[in-house]
């Protein structure tokens, strides 16, 4: 087992823990947000404190890398990269919508054929989302989708789907099949990770701390409107 650093800023939610031995021995967390750029730089410093002053050896940092808030992944993974070039410790890239579906398998009872679809808020009517079975195996890979009434019925169709994460809520009136299931209050939490982030120390499964980059699933320049551009050429 290792001592792992996580780092969890892909939505409102900014959050860090420690865990070693698979179990988690500091958590600090801000559900009041946005406010990375205040709380995360404390939170690392705290739970950086907290791993040196009990003489426990770093093995990692393990980074929530999207898809999710373009501004808040940037701030986490150059979080992220900033403490494994300092420690010289190796990087893990955690994808968002994996780390949302931890606390509904291990806190929920579900169905043995029961399919999760984890969804992150992408404004308006679209949700980056997947679909996982209980193992976490891909059943659809992540994208941005426009829900309607439509939306997930080949899957729907066959057995029950959970939704869950910011997007699901704006969903519930669209969602209205027999097989839909909708559960509350999951946030993509640092605490969360750390069975993703051993499972990865113990495959090896590291990032290139130099080139490695957030999901963003949707390129940041093609979100921003065009008079924002205007702005930047007419102002520098």
């Amino acid at each position: 087992m290792s001592c792992i650093l996580n780092i969890e800023t892909s939505t409102s939610v900014c959050s860090v823990a420690a865990s070693q031995d698979g179990q988690t021995i500091f958590v600090k967390e801000d559900l009041q947000g946005p406010s990375h750029a205040v709380s995360l730089g404390v939170f690392v410093d705290e739970a950086l404190s907290f791993i040196d002053s009990h003489a426990i050896p770093l093995d990692a940092v393990a980074v929530s890398c999207g898809p999710g808030s373009y501004t808040g992944l940037r701030i986490g993974v150059s979080m992220a990269k900033g403490v494994c070039y300092g420690r010289n410790i190796p990087l893990i890239g955690i994808p968002t919508l994996e780390v949302l579906s931890v606390p509904v398998l291990l806190y929920h009872d579900l169905p043995e054929n029961a399919l999760l679809c984890p969804m992150i808020d992408a404004r308006r009517m679209e949700v980056y989302a997947a679909v996982y079975d209980r193992r976490l195996q891909v059943k659809r890979a992540v994208a941005a989708d426009i829900v309607d009434e439509n939306s997930y019925l080949e899957f729907l169709n066959e057995q029950p789907v959970y939704f869950f994460g910011n997007g699901a809520d704006k969903c519930r009136e669209q969602i209205t099949h027999p097989n839909a299931h909708f559960i509350d209050n999951i946030h993509p939490l640092a605490k969360m990770m750390f069975p993703l982030a051993e499972k990865a120390v113990a495959d090896e499964d590291y990032k290139d701390v130099a080139y490695f980059e957030p999901f963003y699933l949707k390129e940041f320049v093609a979100s921003m409107p065009k008079n924002f551009f205007n702005f930047l050429i007419f102002n520098l």
